[in-house]
């Protein structure tokens, strides 16, 4: 019935050519289904972008402007697009496998060579967006899915919905406050125009969460969280921590730096020793157990939390939303005492 009800609602160009099999997520201005080609029997997913609010078309127009450029095997792939009133119609490639950390919680082994495997797709496929000048603002586990559900899968960039790739007069500099709360970088708090380096701040985030299931910085107010965020202060304590090698900790250091120009360039962090090693010199340590606990615990702590919420991701199911998830930010120009405006 639901797929009946998604299905008329659809252009009769892209029924023409696309079987809708099934609904994959729902967000503010936009929903995510799979289909099937009529023609190749090939599945791909279809995200629907409403464009009547303005809100819903700038973040079909930052997404549509980085998707038509890009093309890296980290970074998911847009196949055509439909027109329609007030809608657009992405079609995309179809991420199988999963978000990052329900893969990371099913399976049975976790080591850093793991973590460094994962980082290096990532980082690689930042340092191409960067060399485009394309920022994704946005980069946290939600947004890296698996391609396909085998050991050896490939992990994609998705969700540009807040990317920014340059504007008319060839300014390159941002100044939109926006991103997710945990993640965004102290020079976004503090209105300063910034760089493409808030994504290496966010890869700085990423890497602390993916080696101990906690996050470095982490309050259910934003205002105390923020505040954590500026002075730039966190730790290495609790399991895994005491396992994890001084390489991994240096990476991280070297990311999670207050000043934007002192932070590691995405080559910078390929050329790290802990990476470019594949974290050779690295305990062997199982650390799923303990990364997957701390994961559950905040689950569990945010589950009853008013301000949890869901976004539309670019093709999978989602579980570990409800862990980690916080609605997407986007503020121009305004004090940190005016009540946030949440985007899906």
């Amino acid at each position: 019935m639901q797929v009946a009800r998604f299905r008329a609602k659809f252009d009769p160009r892209v029924l023409a050519r696309y079987d809708i099999k099934a609904l994959i997520g729902t967000g503010s201005f936009s929903w995510v289904v799979r289909v099937e080609q009529k023609t190749t029997k090939k599945p791909f997913a279809i995200k629907v972008m409403e464009t009547r609010l303005r809100e819903g078309r700038e973040m079909c127009d930052s997404e549509l402007s980085v998707l038509r450029r890009v093309r890296h095997c980290y970074i998911i792939q847009l196949i055509e697009i439909f027109e329609a009133q007030d809608r657009f119609y992405m079609v995309m490639e179809l991420a199988t496998g999963g978000e990052l950390f329900d893969r990371l919680i099913a399976q049975g082994s976790f080591t850093e060579r793991d973590a460094v495997r994962i980082l290096r797709m990532v980082a690689d496929g930042i340092r191409y967006l960067h060399t485009l000048q394309i920022t994704h603002r946005d980069l946290k586990p939600e947004n890296l899915l698996y391609y396909h559900p085998g050991a050896e899968s490939k992990i994609l960039i998705t969700d540009f919905g807040l990317a920014h790739s340059g504007n008319r007069s060839g300014d390159w500099m941002m100044r939109t406050f926006c991103g997710t709360p945990e993640y965004i970088a102290p020079e976004v708090l503090l209105r300063e125009p910034y760089t493409s380096a808030v994504d290496m701040w966010a890869l700085g985030v990423i890497t602390y969460v993916l080696l101990s299931g906690f996050l470095p910085f982490d309050d259910e107010s934003h205002t105390r969280l923020y505040r954590k965020i500026l002075k730039g202060k966190y730790n290495y304590t609790g399991e895994p921590w005491p396992s994890i090698s001084h390489l991994a900790k240096d990476f991280i250091d070297k990311l999670l730096v207050l000043e934007a120009s002192h932070r590691m360039s995405a080559g910078q962090a390929l050329d790290h020793p802990w990476v470019v090693s594949m974290a050779a010199g690295s305990s062997r340590k199982n650390l799923q157990r303990a990364i997957s606990r701390n994961l559950l615990r905040r689950a569990a702590s945010h589950s009853q939390s008013p301000g949890s919420a869901q976004s539309s991701k670019s093709c999978c199911s989602h579980n570990s939303r409800h862990i980690w998830n916080k609605r997407n930010l986007r503020i121009a120009e305004s004090p940190l005492s005016v009540p946030f405006k949440y985007l899906g």
